[in-house]
């Protein structure tokens, strides 16, 4: 890959992080006052019903201490609520609140109003390369174990 190609697509990922607002810690881009890696949990845990804690650590890419924390902010919030696993004295499962089912579905569907806005706003004739483009990105950052 040329120099030229690598700094073209470092200064678009840029602004795309900006211009979509992921780097604003505390909100989510679709506008949720909610810490991102909160509102990843939260689809997870939701997505599964039930979901274990390690799991939940795995599929975010987290250390088991971040997601310990990050989960004891969404117990605070009442939106989950911790499960001894069966069979597992030392597994914990997440399971979403009525509240938290509530609030899951608010940010699904502010996720998608965003996201539809976005897709809006490219060409019809380039909507599925565009997404395309970021399935392939979303692969090629994936780490080999």
């Amino acid at each position: 890959m040329q120099s030229g190609e690598v700094d073209a697509a470092q200064e678009a990922l840029m602004r795309f992080v900006r211009n979509f607002g992921l780097h604003q810690p505390d909100r989510t881009p679709c506008g949720q006052p909610l810490p991102v890696s909160e509102a990843h949990a939260m689809v997870e845990i939701a997505r599964e019903g039930r979901i274990r804690q390690v799991e939940l650590a795995r599929r975010l890419r987290l250390e088991k201490s971040t997601v310990s924390r990050l989960v004891g902010n969404l117990v605070s919030r009442g939106w989950v609520h911790r499960e001894v696993a069966d069979g597992d004295g030392r597994g914990v499962l997440l399971v979403l609140t009525d509240t938290g089912t509530t609030a899951a579905a608010r940010q699904a569907d502010a996720r998608r109003d965003r996201l539809t806005a976005l897709l809006d706003r490219v060409p019809d004739d380039q909507r599925v390369a565009v997404v395309r483009a970021l399935q392939m990105l979303a692969e090629a950052a994936v780490e080999p174990s």
